[in-house]
Parts: structure tokens; C-alpha cells; sequence
């Protein structure tokens, strides 16, 4: 559990833990990297009388769905304390048994890895971007030891290593337990660091920034000013930032081809990889993940769903807190570079639309409120499935629903009396759930609204929006701000499906005009009101001709077969957010204390 016991324990019991407990001993090396292989060395000692159980995780933390890194395991063998071999068996496709040992076991075994973010490992010779649970075995019975790892970096590549572990020797770093472990992804390349210091309260707490990237020390310099507004920024909102375990935070930042997209929030440092040159857009698009991720380190990572305590290695981890964990802070991503003076208020504004068209018009709602959305997960987040699924109609991402709900949420409360803000309340959220490290429910969270702003108002809010699906009045929230929420694309046609040329490429809308049509996913269109459909044909231009709500006779092709129906072209229901120019003095007072610098 991430307790703050546990990290308690890293800094004010760090040298009794390192010289008193047995520890795990890890070594691993990359000598063969240019084929995406590490060599791992594990050593447990004074073990049980019994069969050590070692496995490979199948979840990572900061991601809900099963990921099975076993796979790229291989040439297990082991030995005992005296050099003896050992016989290893499988119990599953995640584990290995070693019996008969002499109280000491030391495994080898190789890992593949090629893929480059916030899950999973890559090796190669740009890097070794290293997440914990890809990457080592660990032994069940055994998580509460500490752990010593020694990472072998490629001196002849000029590798460095990052990472939030506890440096103790030249090249070997220290957890406390498991978890921490896990939660300690590591990059290890020829990277750039820039580094500040962040005064917060009576400490002094040191902001890292380790970039892996093809481009230049004056790009990182330009870069780096616009984390560090970021940091100061989200720091703003909560008062304070987190006592970070060691006194450090870092960002672990790949920039480079052969990496993949995302970002992954940990206790004490983030993964952002992009394929996104710094040079080629990277300065202004990569540091909306920045944000995102930094958040984190308040809501999510301190500020913690019960459902994610403990965290699990073996099962998905799903929680219905999801809404709140990843959605407030989806809201406060574009709000924080708002407030930082990274983007303008009139692109935040408009940026506004998208999520709210999303979510407003999705027929998901009709199925799953909030907290079931947040279910979803582990279905959703980074998983696969073979099998075709109707997610178009029934899911809404939580990361967006959340967010267009904090919007509601701020907007509502700035309208009470006494100055109530959504930064207000996530202070107090983080007064009694984070600073504490105690996990929350969606019952305290909605007690804790209750205390902020009222049992009626909270209530409420909980009641419309997050146990059920209705969805907040937006054009009197924005009205408030002096923002216009319009629907101005109606004579736009909406065919209610996407498209690839004239065949149908996704499942229809529920109630759009493909889904009244009795259009499937695969159908392709062959004439309309008997113009017939060649290849030469632009969607663009052939569906200019027509209207929302004419009806034409349709033709199109079904599993090689011709069938005929009526369809009736829709009106794009999407709205638009817009500053408005000619406001009141309380509505641009209002919107400046939201969308200002704080």
C-alpha cells in the first residue's frame, strides 16, 4: 500500500532499512541492446523453508487494464547459494517455482522490450527506458523487502540514469519495498537534465528534468521555462506541493522516433514520450501532458482512490473514482497553461468544445453514469481486444466526462457566495485525503463537498451528475463568465457514423441517421436518389448537395449483396464556446479570476 507510513519509512529509516533487512538484489545490463535484450540478475537470500514464487506483474501503476509482460520473458534458470543448479517449473503463465534451495536463490533471465512508454520497456541503442513491472521479476512472500538494483549502463553510448529510486552507490539505487519499486520508472540514455528549486513552505524541494531527445540544449533551455511555469502554477492551486520522499521530483522525458506516445504519472516522477520533436511542434503541444501529469502528484497519486489501496500485480484494478482521479485533473491540464500564460484564454475557451460536444452528445450516457464509466478501465486503458465492440455508443472516456464535470463543478461554485472555487475545494480535498495519504471514496468526496459548499448544493450536484447522467446547464454556467455556448453548425449534415470514402468504418450512432437507416459498419454506399457513387466521387462535394432532414432513397452494398433504404441526413448538433467581446464588468471580473494568473 502507498502508504504515508511506508514512505515515512524512506526517509527517516533509510539507513537502518539498507543495513538491517535482507534485501532483493537486482543487476541488469544491456549488452545486446541493439536486439531490444537486457540480461537480468536476481538474488534472493535468506529465504524460507519453502518454494520461492517469483512473477511477473500483470498491471502497472497508473494504468487499470492487464498487461502481460511475461511474454517477453525468457532463458529463466537458477542456481543456489553454492552455484547449484535448480530446477524452475511453471504454476501459470506469470510464474516460476524454484524448490530445494539452500535459504539463497539467484536467477537470470532475459527481458525483450520495444516499446517506449508510460508501461512498458525499451531497449535499444538510443536507450533503456525501464518500467519496473516490464521489466523485473519480483517474489511473492517477499514484497516488504527493500531493494537494491544496479543498473550496467552502456559507457561506450554515454548512458546516465533517471529515475526517482534512491541513489546509493555509482551505478546502484535503492526502494523501500516493492511498491515503491514499481512505481519507479528509469531512463537510462544520453540525456540532458535542467534542475530548479521550489520554495514550499519551511522546505526546499528540487524539480528535475531528464530529456532524451535528438534536439538541441537551447530548445531544452526554452522548454524547460514552461515546466517550470507549469510547476509553479499547479503549485498555486494547492498551496503547497507534496513532501516528495527524497526531496526530488523528476520528469522522465523521451522525445524521440522511435517512442510512443503517452504519459504515466508515479509517486515522485513522471514518463512523458512523445515521437514529437521539441524543433517539430514539441515546444507548445508536449507540455499539455507536462501538466497533466504533474497534477498527479496531488490527485491521484497522495489524493487516492480506496478502490487503487492496495494496488494490485495480479488483477485489473478497477475503481469508479476515475471520474474524479483523471477527469479533474484532464480539467485543470489546459486551465494550468491557461493560468500560466502557455496558451491564450480565447484558445482555452474554444478548446472547451470539443470535450463538451463529446460527452453532450454521446449516447453513452444513456448507459453508464460516471462512476461506471470509470469502471471501463480496465477494458479501455491500454487494453486490446480481438473482438469488435460497440464503444462508440456506450462509453464516454472518464478522463473527458471528468473533466467537462470539473468545468460544471468550478463554474457552479464561483457563482456561490464567499468566493467558492473548484481550487478551494480540491484544497480542501487535499487537506484531509492527500496531506493525510488517506484513500477516498465518491461518498467523501461528496462529503467533503458537502462541508465546502453546503449540503444541498453538494447533494445535488451528486445526485444529477455523478450517480446519474444528466448534464449540467452550460450555456447559464458559461453566461456567468461571458462566454457564448452556441449551436451554430446546424446546417452542417450529420451522416451519424464515420466514414472512410462511402463506406461505413465505424458502428452508428445510436439515434443518428446511419443507425435510423439500418446502416452497419462495413456498408458501402453506391448511389443516392440514383446518382450513382464511382471512384472518382468526393464525399466532400457529392454530400454538399444535399440538406439536414431531406430524405433520399438509398443504395448500398452489404456483404456483396445490393439493399435499398431511406435515408434522412441530420443537422451537427455540436456547439461552440467563444470569448465574448462585449461582457459586464462582474462577468469579466469573473472570468479573469478564473482563467488569470494566480
Amino acid at each position: 500500500m502507498r502508504s504515508k507510513f511506508l514512505f515515512t519509512l524512506v526517509t527517516v529509516l533509510f539507513s537502518f532499512l539498507t543495513f538491517s533487512q535482507t534485501a532483493n538484489n537486482y543487476t541488469i545490463s544491456f549488452e545486446n541492446a541493439e536486439h531490444h535484450e537486457a540480461q537480468i540478475t536476481a538474488v534472493f537470500s535468506n529465504l524460507e523453508n519453502k518454494v520461492l514464487k517469483l512473477r511477473m506483474s500483470r498491471t502497472s501503476p497508473g494504468r487499470y487494464a492487464l498487461h502481460e509482460f511475461a511474454k517477453n520473458i525468457y532463458n529463466v534458470k537458477a542456481v543456489d547459494g553454492k552455484g547449484n543448479e535448480l530446477t524452475v517449473t511453471r504454476a501459470n503463465p506469470h510464474q516460476w517455482n524454484i524448490g530445494k534451495h539452500d535459504g539463497t536463490v539467484k536467477v537470470t533471465y532475459t527481458l525483450f522490450g520495444n516499446r517506449g512508454d508510460g508501461t512498458y520497456s525499451q531497449i535499444d541503442q538510443t536507450h533503456a527506458h525501464l518500467n519496473i513491472p516490464a521489466t523485473f521479476m519480483y517474489a511473492l512472500d517477499y514484497e516488504h523487502r527493500p531493494i537494491n538494483v544496479t543498473f550496467n549502463v552502456r559507457k561506450d553510448l554515454d548512458w546516465k540514469i533517471a529515475t526517482q529510486l534512491k541513489k546509493t552507490g555509482n551505478n546502484t539505487y535503492y526502494a523501500p519495498n516493492l511498491d515503491y519499486f514499481m512505481d519507479s520508472p528509469t531512463e537510462i540514455s544520453n540525456h540532458s537534465v535542467r534542475s530548479f528549486t521550489v520554495e514550499n513552505g519551511t522546505k526546499k524541494q528540487k524539480i528535475n528534468f531528464a530529456l532524451h531527445h535528438n534536439g538541441t540544449e537551447a530548445e531544452l533551455d526554452e522548454y524547460f521555462e514552461k515546466v517550470k511555469k507549469v510547476v509553479l502554477t499547479q503549485q498555486k492551486i494547492f498551496g503547497e506541493l507534496p513532501d516528495f520522499d527524497f526531496g526530488e521530483y523528476t520528469f522522465l522525458a523521451c522525445y524521440i522516433p522511435n517512442a510512443s506516445g503517452d504519459g504515466m504519472e508515479h509517486r515522485n516522477s513522471t514518463v512523458l514520450t512523445s515521437t514529437r520533436s521539441l524543433a517539430n511542434g514539441g515546444l507548445d503541444i508536449n507540455i499539455g501532458t507536462v501538466a497533466h501529469e504533474f497534477f498527479h502528484i496531488w490527485n491521484v497519486e497522495r489524493i487516492r482512490p480506496q478502490t487503487l489501496e492496495p494496488f494490485n500485480y495480479t488483477e485489473a484494478n478497477m475503481s469508479g473514482e476515475l471520474w474524479f482521479a483523471e477527469g479533474f485533473t484532464s480539467y485543470y491540464t489546459n486551465l494550468t497553461l491557461c493560468r500560466a500564460g502557455l496558451i491564450t484564454q480565447k484558445e482555452y475557451v474554444e478548446r472547451l468544445a470539443g470535450g463538451l460536444n463529446y460527452v453532450w452528445n454521446s449516447p453513452g450516457r444513456n448507459y453508464f453514469n460516471p462512476i461506471e464509466m470509470s469502471y471501463q478501465a480496465p477494458f479501455v486503458d491500454a487494453a486490446k481486444s480481438v473482438d469488435p465492440v460497440n464503444r462508440v455508443n456506450t462509453f464516454i472516456s472518464y478522463y473527458t466526462y471528468g473533466s467537462v464535470l470539473g468545468l460544471a463543478l468550478d463554474l457552479s461554485l464561483r457563482n456561490l457566495d464567499n468566493d467558492k472555487t473548484l481550487d478551494g475545494f480540491m484544497k480542501l480535498v487535499w487537506k484531509n485525503y492527500g496531506k493525510t495519504e488517506v484513500p477516498y471514496t465518491v461518498r467523501d468526496i461528496q462529503y467533503a463537498l458537502q462541508r465546502y459548499a453546503g449540503k444541498e448544493f453538494a447533494d445535488a450536484f451528486f445526485s444529477k451528475y455523478i450517480f446519474d447522467s444528466q448534464m449540467p446547464d452550460y450555456k447559464t454556467l458559461f453566461s456567468s463568465v461571458g462566454i457564448s455556448f452556441v449551436q451554430d453548425k446546424k446546417d452542417e449534415l450529420s451522416l451519424g457514423a464515420r466514414f472512410s470514402g462511402f463506406k461505413v468504418s465505424s458502428n452508428p450512432i445510436v439515434g443518428g441517421a446511419a443507425y435510423k437507416a439500418g446502416l452497419s459498419v462495413g456498408d458501402e454506399f453506391v448511389s443516392i436518389n440514383d446518382q450513382l457513387i464511382t471512384a472518382e466521387t468526393k464525399p466532400s462535394e457529392f454530400f454538399g448537395q444535399f440538406r439536414p432532414n431531406q430524405t433520399v432513397k438509398l443504395i448500398f452494398k452489404r456483404f456483396g449483396k445490393q439493399k435499398e433504404t431511406m435515408f434522412t441526413f441530420d443537422s451537427n448538433r455540436d456547439y461552440t464556446t467563444k470569448l465574448q467581446e462585449k461582457v459586464t464588468n462582474r462577468e469579466k471580473k469573473s472570468r479573469d479570476n478564473w482563467l488569470g494568473s494566480k
